[in-house]
């Protein structure tokens, strides 16, 4: 009787194993039918949970799982997407009360709104020379401009030789323009959200073999007329290369309503300066950025006359 009773208490043993293994790990197709809603949530990966457990997308889990922290990069817009890897020098993002952010908040303004009463619609951002700060710049207007009330806004890399704009906002390697120029892939399925509100991105995707040809093709002529014009709220800011080290940026130049010239403060030769505004045509050119200037020990101002100022948002 020993025997048969301990065989007996095996057995329920290894049932109830195997109901446990049932309830936990529901079959994918029982958790499309019955949490329609929790389908394409994106999976956060923890200590408690694996890749085939898909029991934390039940409805009573949901609100437990939003409140954990993020570990490890998603898929978003069918990308490489990790908030955490977005670049901490896009401070009108994640510094909206910095000193810097209201320096991008004065720039917007004057471009929205100049005394001649017509705001420029696309606007090309260039340097002299590489690593001046130009796609730094571009980065915070183009996320200043999405802050406003109304207003829209494309970002384009089409430094196409040296991406990075896809990288500052968190995405991994990701196709774009060159693919769309190159290839003809939709524009629709290039064009990633950003964490900004009324903010996208055209990425340049992959360095191509003849960026020069690809940027300088009808094809571009007739992408950008079709971004401009079709939604006449959005604003449309491209990051291009310095135009005295490829030839594209020229040509890009005389499509677009103005241009904004980014000189790094104390490095950058005026000479080189006055070469870059004769070759964009003066007409073309909105205004000078001086970049990498630290307000907390130059008298540019005059006297240090909003020193208080600038230590005030020097906190945040």
């Amino acid at each position: 009787m020993g025997k048969i009773f301990d065989a007996l208490e095996k057995s329920k043993k290894r049932h109830k194993t195997s109901v446990a293994k049932q309830e936990t790990h529901w079959p994918v197709e029982n958790a499309k039918s019955e949490n329609e809603a929790y389908v394409n949530t994106p999976i956060l990966l923890n200590k408690d949970m694996n890749a085939t457990d898909i029991s934390y997308k039940r409805p009573e889990n949901a609100e437990k799982i939003k409140k954990q922290k993020q570990v490890t990069p998603f898929m978003k817009n069918k990308v490489l997407y990790d908030v955490n890897n977005i670049d901490k020098n896009l401070v009108a993002l994640l510094k909206p009360q910095s000193f810097e952010t209201q320096q991008f908040k004065m720039l917007r303004t004057n471009l929205l709104f100049p005394p001649s009463g017509k705001s420029p619609r696309t606007i090309m951002v260039t340097s002299s020379t590489p690593d001046e700060g130009k796609s730094f710049v571009a980065a915070n207007l183009a996320i200043s401009i999405a802050q406003s009330i109304q207003e829209h806004v494309l970002l384009i890399d089409c430094d196409i030789r040296r991406p990075c704009v896809h990288t500052q906002f968190g995405f991994g390697d990701v196709p774009g323009l060159s693919e769309h120029l190159a290839s003809g892939t939709p524009l629709s399925s290039l064009i990633l959200k950003t964490e900004v509100n009324k903010l996208n991105v055209l990425p340049a995707g992959r360095p191509p073999h003849n960026p020069s040809e690809l940027l300088s093709s009808q094809h571009m002529s007739k992408l950008l007329a079709e971004v401009t014009e079709r939604y006449r709220d959005r604003y449309i800011v491209i990051d291009s290369p310095p135009p005295k080290l490829t030839a594209e940026t020229s040509a890009i130049s005389r499509q677009v309503d103005g241009i904004l010239l980014v000189v790094e403060y104390g490095s950058t030769p005026r000479q080189m300066v006055s070469d870059l505004i004769d070759l964009m045509g003066k007409e073309k050119i909105l205004g000078i950025i001086l970049n990498k200037l630290d307000m907390r020990f130059s008298g540019y101002y005059g006297m240090g006359k909003y020193s208080k100022y600038g230590k005030y948002y020097q906190k945040y």
